[in-house]
């Protein structure tokens, strides 16, 4: 049995899985994908078959099939660079097909479904009764009319043989025959007359699979001419459900010309009934050929054609079938579907996810790994601080995990069932933060949308916000802060009615605020506003005893991102890392872990002191201080930090092959943020190579 690897869990990927599960012939090893929310994978999670997010990991696992389904062109390459000699790689175009077609065979399917369900739906509306055997003269199938003219219920008829419920039956009989009987008369076991036709049924193969009968109870013919006055009826019936049908319907006659829409069309093209009805069948089309015209040619139905039509110019699928009375061609019917408000919904879809990933607090406290005295004191203050409606001020170095903190705080507080926002003050621009964060009215500035928008504290409303790198806000900005504190109401620009808004801020910062106040650029009011709840999260060189818990989870988390099977770190290997200062605190050591990582070799499970990257000043911290005198040039304690940050990040960008996504993954960062800082620090491909 060949093993297969599915690399892509997407449309195509999950189109694969679904066929090759239903073969006995290969077995499915695992599927991966970078996206952990992509449909593939929770399918593979149902069908007990191993996930992951990279194909790296399973590649050398005897995989004899390889299906490349991202589409990737450089995902291809590089699977066939890694693969072993015997090992087949199928290229993503192969998914994308096999996805096509079954999508069509799903549709196919659900056709037939409704055509097997439409004709069963006529023939028991029939007047006529229907018996139909199998090759065992078992009764499969009755309609209502047979079961009524018989007495009999329609269960009890069901896998008897047909000479148990009609003794005088003749369908055996034709079946050995293989010849039809037409119109003979049958008396009843009931005393009903009836005419009956039988008919064997015969395969492509010329093998008899079984017989049906269609009789007529004649003592009803009495009956018929008040039938007859029914038709009207069920016209009238059937154009009001084609009327009222929020299918748009068009129908023509044999030579093409317009006969009904309904109004559905109408909305949907644009066009009314007086520019359709004794038209030509191409009037409604902007692009594309009439389905109509090449039906009544070909006498053959058409499915899931893509047209614009109408002076909207409206993107639509159509159906279109023949109608055939006696043999005759009558015409066509058509049943446009609007493709249109699919993509209108899809779009809303998908922002509502969106709003929901930016809504959603995804850490609590359990997720901050630390048991030191410091650590174990910030998180006693926390989770204080979350059980109240205090502003919380959250101060540390970059890397501390200030953001972990405010997550928790909210998973942790009354306010955890309703929404979290996040903002980095410094990541937007100056000119953008005040319509950001208190929304503005209608034509306040040139491209205001209509109507308005909401501000990110309306949206918190009920909830919390929490409010990153507070310390680098303008004067103006801290003034409008300040009010919203004060009087828990904001102002949107443009407006003049105060808005009331119930949100819990949660504030961070690195700055020295007191320090910031002196030099005036931060506002003393607004500090004590602030600082009610002040939580210190310490930095890792004063919890150096959390690194070996650190590390072992990060080396979890990491394997899981590079799909590697690394166990532990080195004894020699550790002790190099607590001697470290780590200016870059916790997302500093990721990033170390990570780079090591990613340099052992796959058959390699302990991290070695070789592993280990350049760390910058590693020496004791006495040895440090004796040397400080000597090294200090002058230069500002940020001015320090701000080159050692435009330094690691040149070296991560650098050794992710300048992939933005994986470098923000590395160290930890939101992408934004990524992109904030190469800007700062003026950092592109170009200039680095």
């Amino acid at each position: 049995m060949k093993r297969v690897l599915i690399v892509g869990a997407g449309k195509g990927g999950t189109a694969l899985l679904k066929l090759l599960k239903a073969t006995n012939k290969m077995e499915i090893v695992a599927i991966v994908d970078i996206n952990d929310q992509a449909d593939g994978l929770r399918l593979a999670a149902e069908l007990d078959i191993q996930t992951g997010s990279e194909w790296k990991q399973w590649i050398h696992k005897d995989i004899d099939i390889v299906i490349e389904a991202t589409g990737d062109e450089k995902t291809f390459e590089a699977i066939l660079s890694r693969r072993k000699g015997k090992t087949v790689v199928i290229p993503g175009a192969v998914a994308y097909i096999t996805a096509e077609l079954l999508e069509e065979k799903e549709t196919l399917l659900t056709e037939l479904k409704t055509q097997t369900i439409n004709q069963e739906l006529i023939l028991n509306s029939i007047h006529d009764g229907m018996i139909v055997i199998d090759e065992e003269e078992n009764v499969t199938f009755m309609n209502r009319s047979a079961a009524k003219i018989l007495g009999m219920d329609k269960k009890d008829a069901l896998m008897r043989k047909v000479d148990e419920i009609i003794t005088s039956t003749r369908l055996p009989h034709i079946m050995k025959t293989r010849r039809k009987e037409v119109n003979q008369k049958l008396i009843l076991e009931n005393g009903k007359k009836v005419i009956t036709t039988r008919i064997p049924i015969i395969n492509s193969a010329g093998e008899v699979m079984g017989a049906f009968a269609v009789f007529k109870d004649i003592t009803e013919v009495v009956d018929l001419a008040e039938e007859i006055t029914d038709l009207k009826e069920v016209k009238t019936m059937l154009e009001a459900i084609i009327q009222s049908s929020d299918e748009a319907i068009t129908v023509v006659d044999e030579d093409g010309k317009g006969l009904m829409i309904n109004p559905a069309y109408t909305r949907i093209t644009g066009l009314t009934e007086k520019e359709i009805v004794g038209k030509p069948a191409t009037v409604d089309i902007y692009e594309g050929e009439s389905m109509h015209m090449k039906v009544l040619q070909t006498r053959r139905p058409v499915r899931g054609v893509r047209m614009k039509v109408g002076p909207a110019k409206k993107d639509v699928i159509v159906n279109v079938a023949p109608v055939i009375v006696d043999g005759k061609l009558k015409g066509s019917v058509g049943v446009l579907h609007d493709v249109t408000e699919i993509k209108s919904l899809t779009s809303e879809l998908k922002r509502a996810r969106q709003i929901i990933r930016k809504l959603e607090a995804k850490y609590t406290f359990d997720d901050i790994i630390g048991t030191s005295q410091e650590m174990t004191l910030a998180l006693e203050q926390a989770k204080v601080g979350a059980k109240t409606p205090a502003t919380v001020l959250l101060r540390g170095e970059s890397g501390t995990g200030k953001e972990l903190f405010a997550h928790a705080i909210h998973n942790e507080s009354g306010r955890r069932h309703n929404k979290f926002i996040r903002v980095n003050c410094a990541a937007i621009a100056e000119s953008l933060l005040e319509s950001e964060l208190f929304g503005y009215e209608e034509g306040a500035f040139s491209g205001a949308k209509r109507g308005g928008k909401k501000g990110l504290f309306e949206e918190a409303h009920n909830g919390s916000i929490f409010l990153d790198e507070i310390g680098e806000l303008s004067l103006q900005m801290q003034a409008k802060l300040l009010r919203v504190l004060q009087e828990k109401e904001i102002v949107r620009v443009g407006g003049t009615k105060p808005v009331p808004v119930d949100v819990r801020i949660i504030a961070a910062t690195h700055v020295n605020l007191e320090k910031a106040i002196m030099n005036k650029s931060f506002r003393e009011d607004l500090y004590y506003r602030l600082n009610r709840l002040p939580i210190y999260i310490p930095p890792l060189r004063e919890r150096i005893e959390d690194i070996p818990l650190l590390i072992e989870y990060l080396i979890q988390k990491l394997n899981e991102n590079y799909g590697r099977n690394v166990k532990r770190l080195d004894d020699e290997a550790l002790e190099k890392l607590k001697g470290y200062n780590w200016p870059g605190n916790v997302r500093e050591l990721e990033n170390i872990i990570g780079r090591a990582m990613i340099y052992m070799e796959n058959y390699e499970e302990v991290i070695q002191l070789s592993h280990i990257p350049p760390l910058k000043h590693t020496a004791p911290e006495t040895k440090r201080q004796k040397d400080a005198g000597q090294v200090w040039l002058g230069e500002t304690l940020q001015v320090a930090v701000d080159a050692y940050e435009r330094k690691l990040l040149a070296e991560a960008y650098q050794a992710h092959n300048y992939n933005k996504t994986q470098t923000a993954k590395a160290l930890g960062i939101s992408i934004r943020n990524l992109y904030y800082k190469l800007d700062k620090y003026n950092l592109d491909k170009n200039s680095m190579q």
